[in-house]
């Protein structure tokens, strides 16, 4: 009987392991293939517009002349509308999530608007940018400006960075706060003093993949009549713009007659990678100070 069960026990050992084995293949293939459609991308990218990148496309106005097209004007609008994303992203999402962890009272309502939340993270593009068709720039009579495209990228994030905010809040160990009110300091304070600087790493962490979806965006931006035309460049939050993601849109679809334009997309996609990632390596390095103080 134990001779059996010793057998038994091996077996199960030998189908684990086999399993485990089945599983860590199947990942690594996973990674592997991810890897290698994202080398793909990348190679063809640079390839078709590497030769396209020089002073007068990175200075230059918009044009009908493939030869003289510029992106100015698309990358000015683009640091224009994160001017807006960033503070507002910042200020409301991380606020609320103070407010659901440490203020809401615990209870079916705090839940319910939890559950809202994060449903509201998985919600498609598009159905934002009707919602800021209808509040910002018809409500509210802004029309197509740089601060009605801000405001709907912002609530598109929102419920990412909000949820990112809450993980990060409840990572930080329950002892520093008892501590914190130990010695007497108001609840304000312990948030203030305490836990937000233990979770601000987190939250920057939320805060760059949040930056990184709404830097790409073009859904909201079509539906709320963004162009793609010859216009001036965009000295405020209150004139028209147009930003990178449309750019390309148009370039991509313009390039069936005229195969130029590809090349325009493809060094226009390069200019935004570039942006994308000086944006995240700045919340990196804040991360990695905060942490360092920690």
């Amino acid at each position: 009987m134990e001779h059996m069960n010793a057998n038994q026990v091996q077996n199960k050992m030998s189908t684990r392991i086999r399993k485990n084995s089945i599983a860590k293949g199947l990942f690594f293939l996973s990674t592997i293939f991810g890897l290698i459609i994202l080398v793909i991308l990348l190679v063809r990218v640079f390839s078709q517009g590497i030769g396209w990148l020089d002073w007068n496309f990175l200075t230059g106005r918009l044009s009908t002349d493939p030869e003289k097209a510029g992106i100015m004007g698309a990358f000015l609008g683009t640091a224009w509308m994160m001017l807006v994303i960033i503070p507002v992203t910042f200020i409301l999402g991380v606020g609320t999530a103070i407010y659901i962890e440490l203020y809401a009272k615990k209870g079916r309502v705090q839940s319910i608007i939890q559950t809202n939340i994060a449903n509201l993270a998985g919600v498609p593009s598009i159905v934002y940018g009707l919602l800021g068709l209808t509040i910002f720039v018809r409500l509210m009579d802004l029309g197509n400006i740089v601060l009605a495209g801000g405001l709907t990228l912002s609530l598109l994030i929102m419920p990412i960075l909000i949820v990112s905010a809450q993980e990060a809040l409840r990572a930080v160990p329950q002892e520093l706060s008892e501590a914190s009110y130990g010695m007497g300091a108001t609840k304000w304070q312990t948030i203030k003093k305490i836990i937000l600087p233990a979770a601000l790493p987190g939250i920057l962490t939320g805060s760059i993949l949040a930056l990184s979806r709404a830097i790409g965006e073009t859904a909201p931006l079509t539906v709320l009549g963004i162009p793609a035309l010859l216009i001036p460049f965009p000295e405020g939050l209150f004139d028209s713009f147009t930003a990178l993601p449309m750019q390309i849109y148009y370039w991509t679809l313009d390039a069936v007659l005229t195969e130029e334009y590809a090349y325009l997309a493809a060094a226009a996609i390069i200019v935004l990678l570039g942006l994308m990632l000086l944006l995240n390596s700045i919340a990196i390095i804040i991360r990695n100070k905060f942490q360092q103080r920690l």
